[in-house]
């Protein structure tokens, strides 16, 4: 069991990638121009609510680093986080609950969901995250006790 320090808390933002493009090289797949504005619509609404201190990974797939762009601020790739990663995974990367801090992670179905579910009701199921849509997760320690809560988890046409 991880011990955190009493009144900490970590911000995990999950931004699933906007609508791609149908291809066979699926590292190689493009936003559509539904997607690009799918991104746009919510870079600016993170932009205008995002946490001090927001650190950024992107998968290095085409249509995720796309999607990032949208927001006009520094990001790394991460092999970690692309096409098949596991809930773990995202985790590690993050350094999910104990760095602290804010972490956005632009990725893909279903670990996405799957960390969602694993995060919020304890166990991985498969939870959906939609094309472009956020959640916005924190971890907070009060009186010993960690607690995880959604903060927010918008679709991609509600940022439109």
């Amino acid at each position: 069991m991880v011990r955190l320090p009493e009144d900490s808390s970590m911000d995990l933002l999950l931004w699933r990638h906007a609508e791609a493009e149908d291809g066979l090289d699926d590292m190689k797949r493009r936003l559509s121009e539904n997607g690009r504005q799918q991104a746009q619509a919510m870079a600016a609404w993170i932009r205008a609510h995002r946490p001090d201190g927001l650190r950024i990974i992107a998968s290095p797939s085409l249509r995720t680093v796309q999607t990032a762009e949208a927001l006009g601020l520094p990001f790394e790739t991460s092999e970690r986080i692309g096409p098949g990663a596991s809930t773990a995974d995202l985790i590690a990367a993050a350094g999910w609950p104990t760095a602290g801090g804010a972490v956005l992670i632009v990725g893909h179905q279903p670990t996405l969901g799957r960390l969602a579910a694993l995060l919020l009701a304890g166990r991985v199921a498969e939870w959906t995250i939609r094309r472009g849509a956020l959640w916005w997760l924190r971890n907070q320690v009060r009186t010993g006790e960690s607690q995880t809560m959604l903060r927010a988890a918008l679709p991609s046409e509600w940022a439109l």
